[in-house]
């Protein structure tokens, strides 16, 4: 299989969606690498590192698209893309269809197939190739809320993990997934006290086990949620729903009861945003202000941290490169349910429920086009 890899462009976007050393796996493994001129350099790797693994560099993404039979992106296509997509080319990145109804209508016109990196599942109903970027957005959740509690910010100006005879900060974190976890085990390390919302009985039961002292994970209400934000320095969303919109679970009136000044970081802004006040903000200009609440809503988060972002996206991503392109995506569909999770749209149909749904799109069983 040709396989083409892409510049990224979405704004203040600098991770690449393989590393040299996939390049080089995938080589191993019969295949033919395409990739666009400079689309590791954000990332710390040269075009010279692309060609010694084996690969080529072409110059545009209109050249990659044409040539390619599957091409990977980080992020979803942009706009100035959709006119390259061939019809029966597979598109394997993150697409967040859920969260953008104009990309879902547009992207189904080009009659490719979509295989999303977030909605692929393991055995155990994990999101494998979610994990690490969730990790990442987690950690950097914390990073940046401690950044925009200085005053110089517009924040509230105390410190996340006090000093000496000075209560440290409070931060409430509302969902206690990967995302919810690390940001937790950031906010504790730096000595916050932590209140870590779930509604798995069986989860907080084990984060009550391994977290750190400073940390309360709490069985999530609507009332726990109203009652905690008027306690609030930072509040974190960190609330997924697979493949679907993230509920809105902080709504505008609510943040008349919080703390002027406080900060809340919006990682679920891919799916939607859980916060009724969020709109996706960029790198370059990452926050804003609502009724004197900081937002910060940068909606690709990982993308500053480029070099630790892209080789642990790489690590989780290429086994399921490297058995699409071996196999095809129907027979890769056949043989792991966890592709077929994955698989969000194909030859003018959306075969991921959650997506239609969002829409009020018709969706089609995605047995039906694998067994075609």
């Amino acid at each position: 299989m040709i396989v083409g890899i892409l510049k990224e462009i979405k704004s203040e976007e600098n991770r690449v969606s393989m590393t040299p050393s996939g390049v080089e796996v995938m080589i191993a493994n019969g295949h033919t690498l395409l990739v666009e001129k400079n689309a590791g350099v954000g990332s710390g790797f040269s075009d010279a590192m692309y060609i010694e693994a084996g690969a080529s560099i072409i110059d545009t993404p209109a050249a990659v698209f044409e040539a390619s039979d599957m091409v990977m992106h980080v992020k979803e296509p942009q706009p100035s893309e959709y006119a390259l997509v061939k019809k029966d080319q597979i598109v394997f990145t993150y697409m967040h269809f859920a969260a953008d109804e104009s990309l879902t209508r547009d992207f189904l016109k080009t009659h490719a197939v979509a295989i999303a990196y977030e909605t692929i599942e393991d055995k155990k109903g994990g999101l494998p190739l979610l994990t690490p970027m969730s990790e990442v957005a987690g950690r950097m959740s914390i990073q940046e809320a401690a950044k925009y509690l200085e005053r110089v910010h517009g924040g509230r100006g105390i410190l996340l993990g006090g000093v000496t005879g000075v209560p440290p900060a409070t931060v409430v974190i509302i969902g206690g997934g990967i995302v919810g976890t690390n940001a937790a085990q950031m906010a504790c390390g730096l000595g916050a006290k932590v209140y870590l919302l779930d509604m798995n009985l069986n989860r907080l039961r084990y984060l009550s086990e391994v977290m750190p002292k400073n940390c309360f994970p709490i069985m999530s209400s609507p009332a726990t949620v109203r009652k905690l934000i008027q306690e609030a320095d930072v509040v974190v969303g960190a609330v997924l729903i697979h493949g679907t919109r993230a509920p809105k679970l902080i709504t505008r009136s609510m943040l008349g009861s919080m703390k002027p000044g406080a900060v809340i970081v919006d990682v679920a802004i891919d799916q939607g945003g859980c916060f009724e006040t969020s709109k996706p903000t960029t790198h370059g200009d990452p926050i804003f202000e609502v009724d004197g609440i900081i937002h910060y809503c940068v909606a690709n988060m990982p993308g500053a941290v480029p070099i630790t972002s892209t080789i642990a996206l790489t690590n989780a991503t290429l086994p399921y490169a490297v058995e699409i392109a071996n196999k095809g995506w129907k027979q890769a569909c056949r043989e792991n349910q966890g592709i077929t999770w994955g698989l969000n749209m194909a030859q003018g149909h959306i075969t991921y429920k959650g997506v239609a749904d969002a829409f009020g799109l018709d969706y089609t069983d995605p047995d039906t086009l694998i067994q075609a």
